[in-house]
Formats: C-alpha cells, structure tokens, sequence
C-alpha cells in the first residue's frame, strides 16, 4: 500500500519524470487554500479592515442562504455572483487576471476573519460552516486538472486501496480510500462506504468529502488556538473595535455605506412625496416609524435620527427636510421647532457643529445600537416587536401589496431563527411579485436585505422598470406614443 500522495504523485509525472507543474516561483500557486500558515507582511489597518470585510460579505450571504433553504445549486449561484463582486478568485487559466493580488486579499481576509470569530464556541461553528460551504463551492468552480494538482501537493493521511483489496470485498473497479469509519460518520449514516477492520472504503466520487472534512477539522482546532492567543491582542486599541465589529457581520450581513443621496427616486424627493413614497417603497423600519410620526406627530431623538438618515440618503434635501418634519410636529409652535429641532436637521446634514456627512444606518448598526425602550418608534420590527405585534405590524403595513396571513409561518421562523435580515428579504420578494421578483431573489442576484436604502432604491428600480415595460412614466402616467 502506498498513500494518496505517492500515487497522485506518480500520475502527474511527465514521460521524462519530472513534475508538469511544480509553481515553486508563486506564492499563491492555487485557487483553493487550507489557510495553515499566517500572513507574515506588513498590513495597514485600512487593508485589514477591507480584506475583511469584503470576505465577510460573502460568509454572511452564505449563512443567508441556509436559513433561506437554497439548494446546493441556487446557493452556488448566489455565492459566486457575490464573490465576482467583493471577493473575485480566478483559476491558474485566467492569465490576464491579477491572481497573485487575488489570493494574497483572501489569505489576509480568511485570518482577520479567525480573529474575530474565534471568540465564542458559537462563532467558531458558524464561521467553519460558512468557511467550508465557500471552499466547496469554489472547489466546484474550479476546473479538474487545479483541483488535482491541488490535492497532489497536500500530504492527506489517505491510503490507497489494493487492487486485492477491491476485489476481496467484491467493490466496483475504481480507486478506493482507506480511512478510520469514525472520520466519515455521514457516508457510514447513508451506506456509502463499505467498512472492514474499523476501516471504510470511500469511493472516488466522494473524494469531495474527505477534502472537506479535513479542511473543517483543521479549521476548527486553528480556531481553538487563535482562541487561546486572542487575549494578547487585548492591548491593541486599533484592532479591538475593528473585530468587534466585525463579530456582528452574521446578525445582519455586511452593508456598503450609504453616505450621499442615492438618487434612486429619479427627480428629487419632495416633502409631499414621502407619504405615498413609505407606502409603496419602504422597509418595515422605516414603515413603522414614518407611521408612528403621522400618529403622534411626534418621534423622539433616535427614531428622527434614523429616519431622518435615511430620507437624507433617499434623496430629500435641507430644504425639503425641514418643511417635512415641521409639517410633521404639527402640534409644537414654530418657536418651539426652532429651537429645539432645526439645529439637529442640519446638523445631520451636515452644515452644523463638525459638519460631518453621516451617513444613514444599516441594518447591523439598526439591529446592534441604541436598543428601543419604552416610548421608542426606532429597531428593527423584525428584532424588538413581539411575534403577535410583529405579524399585525407585517399585515397592516404590506397587507395591499400581497402579504397574507399565509406567509407568516416562513417569516416567523426566520425570525425565531435570529436571520432578521432574510425575514426582510422575504418579505420584499412577496410584496414586489408584480415586479416579477421571485422567491430567492432577493434584491437581486440573490442578494439579502443589508441596509434601509438598498430596500427602498431596489423597490424604486423595480417600480420604474415595470412603468417603462407597461409604458407609464415614473409618476404613473401613459406615454402618448
């Protein structure tokens, strides 16, 4: 008997005995990666933070589509749709792409990555899981020959079966690996290998399997070391906020900022347009506190920021923004909105105290920060409504654009299950179906709920595109042709 790496070895040698491909003179010879050793360069905190972050876009789609059910096949699509995006990874063929910069950006981002996620037994089993679902799907991208080179050069404690060995146990021609039953309890469960002597003889076909119980398995005891060594990076102030931060990206995936008018509302968005504008375009955040604010012609300090943030964004000017919400506190005196309002509005737009352009919040920072208390309009329904309230609060709201009761069951679930974000998603695709958005969609390619404005400036779109195949204009009216 000889081992798996002997006999790749072998086959992969040319008629004069030499190795085909031996890529001794890169760094990142391979598309695919079992991340053993560390980055040892210097990187800025900006480069850390972005390698990061962009890695964390693609870990929490995936975390998305399980708890949306997607199918190896859909979620296959999904994610290699986001990877061409954020975190782009081409093969050895793709001779004109940058792959070295490429996989130097993966390496550095799957290590921040072990920083922030190593810290709870919890985080460390959603991390592995999304880590190895990433690896197999770009194991299924790559093309034969990578992936072979790929396993030659790894040293895997498989062992070859005999021949002999094949023939005592009446197997199928082909190549079997020997491996302890205990490694591979799935296959076992479902009668794929056929056991002798405490050994099973996994065929070919799942290969697959074993490369990826390995790569979970060596994962996982990295992630108890780097566990044991974080409290060292304690001391660091820079990097501390950074992997906090980072820590929170499954609760809610990882958003762009949204820190300039998106204009996604075609003509600017005017006072009197926000009515019928939250009605048919925004999410249940924003819903609710835009109907809070016409209740009680009121909303208090963090409800006004994060709606105010987001109106900014969706396009409403300084102008426009102070007549809306003065029309809003139509129960204070012009005094009394002077003073204690009018500074704060243009403060958030950034023509008063610092002028700084803030930027309207995501979903993470709407899930994560200034949790409401009694009295607050602000938070995410999803999270801080009680179930009953909630799916009253889901009814009211989207009732006329086609949520029933009969949906209630999947959003919950999702609920319970903590994926408020994909809850949201869920319920953009059954309130847009007359846009021909189906379920899986997403706001497109796929893609989850990760920000208030992205829901609504997708919503935008897709009303436009619909008026423009029905020939309307944006404001609803036929085009004389």
């Amino acid at each position: 008997m000889y081992s798996h790496r002997d006999k790749k070895k072998a086959d992969f040698q040319d008629n004069k005995g030499g190795l085909v491909h031996t890529h001794s003179n890169l760094k990142y010879p391979f598309r695919l990666n079992f991340y053993e050793r560390p980055p040892l360069e210097d990187i800025t905190i900006e480069e850390f933070e972005t390698c990061a972050l962009d890695r964390l876009r693609v870990l929490a789609e995936i975390e998305a589509s399980y708890a949306r059910n997607r199918t190896f096949k859909e979620l296959f699509d999904v994610i290699n749709t986001v990877c061409k995006k954020f975190l782009p990874l081409h093969a050895n063929t793709a001779t004109a792409q940058p792959t070295q910069e490429e996989r130097r950006k993966d390496h550095i981002g799957h290590f921040v990555l072990r920083l922030a996620f190593c810290r709870s037994e919890e985080l460390r089993r959603r991390f592995t899981k999304a880590e190895t679902t990433l690896f197999r799907v770009r194991f299924a991208a790559d093309d034969k020959q990578e992936n072979s080179e790929f396993l030659t050069m790894r040293d895997f404690d498989w062992v070859l079966a005999t021949s002999e060995e094949v023939q005592d146990l009446n197997l199928e021609a082909g190549t079997y690996y020997k491996v302890r039953w205990t490694r591979v309890p799935d296959l076992v469960e479902k009668r794929k290998v056929v056991l002798k002597g405490g050994m099973a003889y996994v065929p070919s076909s799942e290969q697959l399997h074993l490369v990826l119980q390995e790569f979970q398995t060596r994962l996982e005891k990295d992630l108890e070391m780097t566990a044991k060594a974080l409290p060292r990076l304690d001391e660091d102030t820079r990097l501390v906020p950074i992997l906090d931060n980072l820590s929170k990206g499954f609760l809610a995936g990882v958003s762009s900022e949204w820190s300039n008018a998106s204009g996604a509302a075609g003509d600017a968005l005017t006072a009197d347009m926000v009515d019928e504008m939250a009605f048919k375009h925004f999410p249940a955040c924003m819903r609710n506190l835009h109907m809070c604010l016409r209740r009680d012609k009121h909303l208090k300090h963090f409800g006004r920021l994060q709606y105010g943030l987001f109106l900014k964004i969706l396009g409403l000017s300084i102008e426009e923004a102070l007549v809306f919400w003065r029309k809003s506190f139509s129960k204070i005196q012009d005094d009394k909105f002077n003073k204690e309002y009018r500074y704060n509005i243009r403060h958030s737009y950034g023509l008063e105290g610092k002028r700084a352009n803030y930027a309207a919040k995501s979903c993470q920072q709407i899930l994560m920060a200034d949790q409401p208390g009694p009295g607050d309009s602000h938070g995410c329904p999803y999270r801080h409504f009680s179930g009953d309230n909630l799916q009253s609060a889901l009814l009211t709201m989207y009732g006329e654009q086609g949520l029933t009761s009969g949906d209630m069951p999947e959003i919950m679930a999702t609920v319970k299950a903590g994926h408020y974000h994909v809850a949201c998603t869920r319920v953009f695709e059954i309130t847009h179906a007359r846009q021909n958005v189906k379920k899986g969609e997403g706001v497109g390619d796929g893609e989850s709920v990760t920000h208030p404005n992205q829901y609504a400036a997708r919503s935008l779109e897709l009303e436009k595109k619909l008026a423009k195949e029905e020939g309307k204009d944006g404001d609803g009216d036929v085009v004389m042709r």
